[in-house]
């Protein structure tokens, strides 16, 4: 097992940054990073979200062990994302360092100017589908023309929509949309307020689960990847935590593979649902993916991308395009080790 230390990892991460610098790998390349005064590290504070949608953010949370390798040092400060238009808004406020979203939602930020890029890539759910309260006549997504539907605008389940809507030759002018964050959509849709709702897991397991709502399409070509987003600045200036995050990930991602069982009992914690809930929404999980931000990745998003325009979500297709070339930052990924903690 390889260990690495703190100063080595400083190190090696900054090796990373001069490599982009001459060209050597993809991205913008990031500037060494100077340790604070007192510190090994480049500062003093990180800010990372974690996400019932984000099973590894639940994981490292739960272990403590970003608090451990950094210690006194570094205080690490987790603020919880209820999705990714949340962890969007974040990261732009320059609230959060590293924020969780769906691929969808990172490209979206970036196309309409958001500085943040793409780290590493968490997962490859399955985490949205389209529901109707258990007995509704609606049987199929053309049915939901003319129908009131909730989703929550600027994520996976809202993109989903707009992708199932158009493979039924329908559009959002056929529908009234019901902008609501995840939960509401939930509870609009079990008390009768909306008669259909784009869900995201584990809430719309749950809604199944409790009998209050059926799947009327499920697509999993429609979904995009969890994909980690830091903000430039901190990428740029901060390399050596952004590393050290993503080697969190992947710390976790061999974990949750280990332990699907203990990895369901955290979030059926995490979300205050029940075991069987949280097992069905990890088996929907892809966990054992590919880490690196690259072709496949952007393959999915090309699919997307133009739907943003049609929609009027993104004013032209050449932002999609810009965004494209500039959202992935794969040196991080690439360089990741899920044994650097000493």
């Amino acid at each position: 097992m390889t260990i690495r230390t703190r100063s080595t990892l400083l190190t090696a991460t900054v090796a990373v940054a001069a490599m982009a610098m001459t060209g050597c790998v993809a991205g913008e390349g990031a500037p060494a990073a100077d340790p604070v005064e007192g510190s090994e590290w480049s500062s003093t504070t990180l800010t990372l979200d974690f996400a019932t949608y984000n099973p590894l953010s639940l994981i490292i949370k739960e272990q403590g062990w970003l608090e451990e390798e950094l210690g006194d040092d570094v205080t690490v400060t987790w603020v919880q994302s209820a999705g990714s238009n949340k962890a969007n808004e974040g990261l732009r406020a320059n609230a959060l360092d590293v924020g969780s979203t769906a691929g969808s939602a990172a490209l979206l930020a970036r196309s309409n100017g958001s500085p943040i890029q793409t780290i590493s890539i968490y997962t490859q759910p399955n985490w949205a589908a389209l529901l109707v309260p258990t007995g509704s006549d609606i049987t199929e997504v053309a049915d939901l023309a003319g129908r009131n539907v909730a989703a929550t605008k600027g994520t996976d389940p809202y993109f989903f929509l707009l992708q199932a809507l158009g493979e039924a030759g329908l559009s959002l002018d056929d529908i009234s949309l019901q902008n609501l964050q995840h939960s509401d959509g939930r509870g609009a849709l079990e008390t009768g307020a909306v008669d259909a709702w784009a869900g995201l897991d584990p809430l719309l397991s749950t809604s199944v689960y409790n009998g209050a709502a059926e799947i009327i399409y499920d697509n999993v070509a429609f979904n995009s990847y969890g994909f980690l987003n830091a903000t430039e600045d901190f990428i740029e200036n901060h390399p050596d935590l952004a590393q050290l995050v993503v080697d969190a990930y992947e710390r976790a991602r061999a974990w949750a593979l280990e332990n699907p069982a203990e990895t369901a009992a955290i979030l059926a914690e995490v979300a205050g649902i029940e075991l069987p809930i949280a097992e069905a929404t990890i088996e929907r999980t892809v966990i054992d993916t590919d880490p690196v931000p690259g072709e496949v990745h952007r393959a999915v998003l090309a699919v997307i991308g133009p739907i943003f325009v049609e929609s009027g979500d993104v004013a032209n297709q050449q932002l999609i395009d810009d965004a494209l070339d500039s959202l992935f930052y794969p040196e991080f990924a690439t360089s990741a080790d899920p044994n650097s903690f000493g």
